[in-house]
């Protein structure tokens, strides 16, 4: 991100929260950066292309937390524990500029926004499923999907108190507090029957997959996470032929079918096949 673009950004950062997204006009923008206001267009093509920009920018600040904070961590449960302590600090960090926005619905405004927070909420999701199987094993593999909706249904109502709060918390107990509730919900789920079983799972992820939502991408890097979980190495170098398939300037058609192909006799990789067949089939 070039210097000028960051200074921007910080400037609509506290400008958002201090004075709200709608009351905030691009000329303000500008004349606190230190620009013109034809000068900001150069960089951003509107307010709410700003807004994109500060929400990417918040992203990529996040990854590069939990890369840090989680670097040197083995154990499964730990890593979660520390990826989630990142992640409510820096919302707390943010605490003003994210209650203003969520207060005048500032967010998502339009359909590059909103596709961007799409891929964000999925990319989370396959995240902490992955965390689920690796800290409770595989035979919890039925359950995950509804455990992964249990839990980020808890780290969702916490964030709001959080959020909404200025009462400070001791992020590492709450985290654990999380992690010891979510074992409680383990422990006797082998009692029902998943209700969100990878059948359903599977149709829905279809579904949205090819509601053209996500961008190909994303599909690619949660196919990968769905590949290493199968643990095939045969798989791994067929992913790997595909990718770079998709990296050509012009992917050819039999070469894709072909790697595709290897992934029919596995269910988990089904939705990903379909979307990524049918969108080089519509080229």
């Amino acid at each position: 991100m070039k210097e000028k673009e960051m200074q921007i950004i910080e400037v609509g950062m506290r400008l958002f929260a201090s004075k709200g997204f709608s009351t905030t006009s691009v000329q303000e923008i500008a004349t606190e950066s230190g620009i013109s206001k034809g000068a900001f267009y150069l960089h951003f093509k509107s307010k709410d292309d700003l807004l994109l920009g500060i929400l990417q920018y918040h992203f990529d600040m996040i990854n590069r937390t939990v890369s840090e904070e989680t670097k040197d961590i083995q154990n499964p449960r730990e890593r979660l524990i520390r990826e989630q302590i990142a992640l409510y600090s820096h919302f707390i960090t943010h605490r003003d500029l994210l209650v203003m926005l969520a207060k005048e619905q500032a967010i998502p405004r339009n359909e590059t926004t909103k596709q961007l927070i799409f891929e964000k909420q999925m990319e989370t999701h396959q995240n902490y499923r992955k965390h689920i199987i690796e800290i409770y094993g595989p035979e919890i593999e039925p359950f995950s999907w509804d455990i992964t909706i249990i839990l980020e249904g808890i780290i969702k109502s916490y964030m709001g108190i959080l959020l909404f709060s200025k009462q400070e918390f001791d992020l590492r107990s709450l985290s654990e507090y999380m992690l010891n509730r979510l074992d409680s919900i383990v422990k006797d789920i082998h009692k029902d029957q998943p209700f969100f079983t990878k059948e359903k799972a599977e149709t829905v992820l279809s579904n949205i997959l090819f509601s053209e939502q996500l961008k190909l991408p994303t599909v690619m890097k949660n196919l990968e996470e769905e590949i290493e979980k199968l643990g095939s190495d045969e798989l791994a170098v067929t992913f790997q032929v595909l990718k770079e398939e998709v990296a050509r300037e012009k992917p050819r058609w039999p070469v894709l079918h072909g790697m595709l192909s290897n992934f029919s006799g596995y269910p988990s990789l089904n939705s990903y096949r379909e979307f990524i067949s049918q969108y080089f089939s519509e080229k």
